[in-house]
């Protein structure tokens, strides 16, 4: 059974019971270093800036003070606080917490989670960096001290490898996130972070789920992979069916790289309309008698 995801109140109850909802000017917030959110799709926030227009930020956004007077870091709501901008408010409504570094992340992490807004690898970066500021490592160490806690767990290495202190901070960390166990994050997330760009683009759009990605990263030829997640894009192909498609290339050696390039080729070519390009048309044309030569040939 899944874990309940934690919820906001520990963090914001005493601050408003404290009177911290306020109306501030939106020039004095400021956006944070690092934001877990990374993603927006550019339909759903206009369609925001259209009710923020007419009615205002409805919700407030969650801030912390700065060092300067009456000035704010963004804690989360980066939806409201972008569309505020387009919709050319000047005034927002908050609610201010003093929240340390690491606070402010796990805050704006459970806040984007309750809401479902941050894709897989939004997520899983999301985690690593809160990781790395708990454990006062860089990105890069926290990744490297969760495999060898996972081969711990699983008997690879000494049990005394990783330190207790360390050991319990990842475990809190989950515990109090409440979205994915350790085990999983480490199977199943962190190798999203080694995906082809092409599929990370996808996954990062939220075009395709990560178990998809996951199915399609494991085709080895670049451009074959390429085309099959076209195929699955375009075609809203099933993790099963992709894995179909994946199945027969791998038993049919005639689906050589030269016809996946030819795939790729073909809707590249649609995708960039040559024939509207008068300094490319001549010679687009010329190439397509070419091909219906060869076409035609016995």
């Amino acid at each position: 059974m899944p874990k309940a995801r934690r919820s906001l109140d520990v963090f914001t109850f005493r601050e408003q019971a404290a009177g911290s909802h306020q109306v501030v000017p939106l020039a004095s917030i400021c956006l944070p270093k690092y934001q877990p959110r990374q993603y927006f799709d550019e339909a759903s926030l206009e369609e925001l800036v259209t009710t923020v227009k007419e009615h205002g930020v409805l919700e407030p956004l969650l801030v912390r003070p700065t060092q300067k007077a009456n000035q704010y870091e963004l804690v989360a709501g980066g939806r409201r606080y972008r569309a505020a901008q387009r919709a050319d408010l000047t005034e927002v409504p908050v609610i201010v917490l003093s929240l340390t570094d690491s606070q402010a992340l796990e805050v704006a992490l459970i806040e984007n989670l309750q809401r479902e807004d941050l894709n897989p690898l939004e997520e899983t970066v999301g985690i690593l960096n809160l990781l790395a500021q708990k454990l006062s490592l860089s990105v890069e160490e926290v990744i490297s001290l969760l495999y060898r806690l996972q081969k711990e767990v699983k008997g690879k290495v000494a049990h005394n490898v990783v330190g207790e202190s360390e050991r319990e901070m990842v475990k809190a960390v989950f515990s109090s996130l409440g979205l994915v166990s350790f085990e999983s994050f480490v199977s199943h997330r962190l190798p999203l972070l080694s995906l082809p760009s092409e599929i990370q683009d996808a996954l990062r759009c939220g075009k395709i789920a990560y178990t998809k990605a996951q199915a399609l990263a494991r085709v080895k030829d670049p451009e074959l992979r390429k085309a099959l997640l076209e195929e699955a894009l375009t075609q809203g192909l099933s993790l099963s069916q992709i894995k179909e498609r994946i199945k027969a290339t791998q038993h049919q050696p005639e689906l050589t790289s030269l016809e996946a390039k030819a795939k790729d080729t073909i809707h590249r070519f649609q995708k960039a309309k040559l024939w509207q390009n008068p300094a490319k048309k001549k010679k687009f044309s010329r190439l397509l008698t070419q091909m219906e030569a060869l076409l035609t040939e016995d």
